[in-house]
């Protein structure tokens, strides 16, 4: 069997199962503010589920459920639900919400290349980074619903990638608006930091157990982590920040 085959049943036994189980179980961490929606709209928006295509949408197709926090505060902690498309052997994109149920908000974006892509990354941009191998070897990164060995092949392809992650509405803070700055965000590298009960909290909803998924795992190799991602843990925080420069924005679009 091919690599590109074997991957291809892999997604479709991910799809299948996450279809099955592994969802629903994780509300989002705020209502929605606002009058509730018109019968008109509903009406609309029932057409347009019929009648539109959705091909973007219809691409994310991998579910995945971590734990991030914001670069510079290790103590803000939060779980993280990921809905990934793989654009090509070395690239993926995610959707990240706040829930798996279908009021769930949509908390920001991750980008996860692999090493070869990162490698070619200047140094500054390297910081913004994180590794995703203590997530994979810990198991606190996991694919809820697919099979065992589908997610133990789907965690061999991540140990070794990194992760842009960048979240734009905060509703870890009971946010009920997409208000304040967007944040770079930074996983998890060892054990320790992870509040303990955001993993009981998880694992009970997905009635998994993460120090079982640690050990099936151990045997998953992973290489060398580049020493500028992660760069919270020497001191070196990025953020963004409000501003009233224009950020260059003339060049960029000439």
């Amino acid at each position: 069997m091919t690599t590109n085959l074997h991957h291809r049943l892999l997604i479709l036994s991910a799809i299948v199962f996450n279809i099955a189980c592994g969802g629903k179980n994780t509300e989002s961490n705020v209502k929605t503010p606002g009058a509730e929606k018109s019968g008109k709209d509903k009406a609309l928006e029932a057409a347009a589920d019929v009648i539109q295509d959705k091909s973007p949408l219809s691409a994310f197709n991998v579910y995945l459920d971590g734990f991030h926090f914001y670069n510079g505060n290790i103590n803000a902690q939060m779980e993280a639900h990921h809905y990934v498309q793989q654009l090509s052997d070395d690239l993926y994109q995610a959707i990240i919400f706040d829930g798996n149920s279908k009021d769930a908000k949509i908390m920001g974006v991750e980008y996860i290349i692999t090493e070869k892509l990162f490698q070619s990354l200047p140094a500054e941009e390297k910081m913004l980074w994180h590794s995703h191998h203590y997530e994979v070897k810990s198991g606190t990164l996991i694919a809820p619903g697919i099979p065992d060995k589908a997610e133990y092949e789907l965690m061999e392809k991540l140990v070794n990638t990194y992760g842009k992650t960048i979240h734009t509405w905060h509703t870890d803070q009971e946010r009920q608006l997409p208000v304040g700055a967007p944040m770079i965000m930074m996983g998890f590298t060892k054990d320790g930091q992870l509040h303990p009960d955001l993993i009981r909290d998880r694992d009970k909803r997905f009635d998994i157990s993460t120090p079982k998924k640690k050990a099936q795992r151990e045997t998953i190799p992973f290489g060398h982590v580049d020493p500028l991602a992660n760069a919270w843990e020497k001191g070196h925080i990025r953020q963004f920040v409000i501003e009233n420069k224009a950020d260059s924005a003339i060049h960029k679009h000439q």
